[in-house]
């Protein structure tokens, strides 16, 4: 991974990746496609959104382990290092969320606090007790799959998210056939695809793992105490974690919104829509890492490649965007009443050029994390989430937008606010690395 690359050898290390990403973002419209079909669609959808937001902030702390591995395992001690915290992340979470659901907390945060309707926090409850073997599933996969993209095997982790998508797709059926409420579906459906996934890339790692190499040649590896590896993944760790957290605030503001139900309805449908064309961001991000080089050798074509993917993944959106293609995807394809699919074209139109944001942010966090200098990568993300809420506040509590309207404006503030804030950092790390 550390020899000189060329622009085509990058485009075949990072097609599979794409490929798991687009297979991943079709999960999103699928579900939701299928739970608009269903029986009362708006409340299910609306549940669905805000359990997923639920059980993605739980996860949040694993998120960054993909990255972590593929920088930090070179080596036998670097594998057994991370596998420890990896676990026991793993483990906490669960129990956090398992503390959650069991006692009272649970109806204060979706009743008093999100002021869902009865029937909505309920529907909501019971998918997250569905979705309760999530987080510790994403975490174990994510760190495996690393491993995978360290060694190259990038195809593999393709492999993998297949797996996820037939098991995804069975776990629907069976749901559907025992006729349970839509959003019952969509969570089992979510469950069994990742669960399935885990253990398919645990297996499929089986032999980068044994190859393994004793000991670390490289002259600046990671401290791998429990001190030293704290230090560099807890800034990643609390980085996913607050930018989790913007889903369920952003659930939180839609409560309070014009326009309530039909913004919850709807901003699971255009997340999934949106997150098509930031699948090329997401999934350069290990790419950069794994092939910058020693000494950030391989920065220019890193770079330029990174410019390509922007430039194509936002013209796509645009021609979506600013075409009837928008409303024939909310309406044919994603089931969504007329009414419903006017919220979302708005909405949509200005989230056009999210994925140059999202390419250059990424970009930016793998030059950081490459660097192991991931405490910038916390504060940018901090930045992103204070610029959201201010925005969110003044759409909402001032000017009484929609509330996916608001939303959306707040998205694409606090992404640039990141940008802006990453700038200065991931230059010093370049110029430190060629020094």
């Amino acid at each position: 991974m550390h020899r000189p690359v060329s622009l085509p050898r990058l485009l075949r290390f990072w097609l599979p990746l794409e490929a798991t990403w687009l297979m991943m973002a079709v999960e999103g419209p699928f579900l939701a496609a299928v739970i608009a079909r269903l029986a009362d669609p708006t409340p299910n959808l609306a549940a669905y959104g805000v359990a997923y937001a639920f059980a993605i902030i739980v996860e949040a702390p694993v998120i960054m382990m993909m990255s972590a591995a593929t920088a930090v395992v070179d080596a036998r001690p670097g594998y057994l290092a991370l596998r420890r915290l990896a676990i026991a992340l793993n483990a906490s979470l669960t129990l956090v969320m398992l503390v959650v659901l069991a006692t009272p907390a649970m109806g204060w945060l979706l009743r008093d606090l999100l002021r869902l309707t009865p029937e909505v926090a309920r529907l909501t409850e019971r998918a997250l007790w569905v979705l309760l073997p999530w987080p510790a599933a994403i975490g174990y996969r994510r760190f495996y799959q690393g491993i995978l993209i360290r060694a190259g095997l990038t195809r593999r982790v393709t492999w993998g998210t297949v797996t996820r998508l037939a098991a995804m797709a069975a776990g629907a059926l069976l749901a559907r056939g025992a006729e349970l409420p839509g959003v019952m579906v969509g969570a089992v459906a979510l469950t069994c695809g990742v669960c399935v996934e885990a253990a398919v890339s645990r297996l499929m790692a089986t032999g980068p793992v044994r190859r393994l190499a004793p000991v670390s040649l490289r002259p600046q590896a990671t401290d791998l105490s429990w001190r030293g590896l704290s230090a560099f993944y807890w800034p990643l760790a609390l980085t996913s974690t607050i930018a989790l957290a913007i889903h369920p605030l952003v659930t939180f503001f839609m409560g309070r919104a014009a326009a309530p139900l039909e913004s919850l309805a709807v901003l699971p449908v255009l997340n999934a829509l949106v997150f098509i064309f930031r699948t090329p961001a997401l999934s350069y991000q290990e790419t950069a890492i794994a092939m910058l080089g020693e000494g950030s050798q391989n920065r220019r074509p890193v770079l330029q490649f990174a410019g390509l993917l922007a430039g194509l993944s936002t013209l796509g959106l645009l021609v979506v965007a600013w075409t009837p293609v928008a409303t024939f995807w909310f309406v044919a394809v994603s089931g969504l009443a007329p009414d419903l699919a006017a919220f979302a074209v708005v909405s949509l139109r200005i989230l056009s050029l999210m994925p140059v944001l999202s390419v250059l942010l990424n970009l930016q966090r793998a030059i950081l994390v490459h660097g192991r200098d991931t405490r910038p990568v916390t504060a940018a993300s901090a930045v992103e989430l204070g610029g959201l809420l201010a925005m969110l506040s003044a759409g909402v509590l001032g000017l009484g937008l929609v509330g996916v309207t608001a939303a959306a404006i707040a998205f694409m503030v606090g992404r640039l606010a990141a940008n802006l804030a990453l700038v200065g950092p991931a230059r010093r790390v370049l110029r430190r690395a060629v020094a």
